[in-house]
């Protein structure tokens, strides 16, 4: 049994969160959810709250052990980008490129 947690348009660019999804990947979830809450940035809070969402969907909608799960899967993939003009030098235009993930967790019991 397996129990996922999706949080799409998330307005971070999947560069950094890609390293903070790497250092809970195969972990416990107590484990995980630990290394989240010490880890700086934001990226560790938005990828901590899609744990805990996974977490709670696990326990609520399929009665699994909240001790026995692990993170089976984890990503940050790319999501659409918002292009924004700003003036540039000599009467040009540069691109600004505001990028968003989809960050997704999959619990597994052990």
């Amino acid at each position: 049994m397996e129990a996922k947690a999706v949080a799409k348009y998330v307005r971070m660019s999947p560069i950094k969160l890609k390293p903070v999804t790497d250092l809970v990947r195969g972990k416990s979830l107590q484990e995980a959810l630990t290394i989240l809450k010490f880890t700086p940035g934001k990226g560790a809070e938005l990828v901590e709250n899609v744990v805990k969402s996974a977490a709670a969907n696990a326990e609520n909608n399929h009665d699994m052990d909240v001790d026995k799960l692990y993170v089976a899967e984890v990503y940050a993939h790319q999501g659409p980008t918002m292009k924004r003009w700003r003036a540039g030098s000599q009467g040009r235009a540069s691109v600004i490129l505001k990028r968003s993930s989809h960050i997704g967790v999959t619990l597994k019991e052990k």
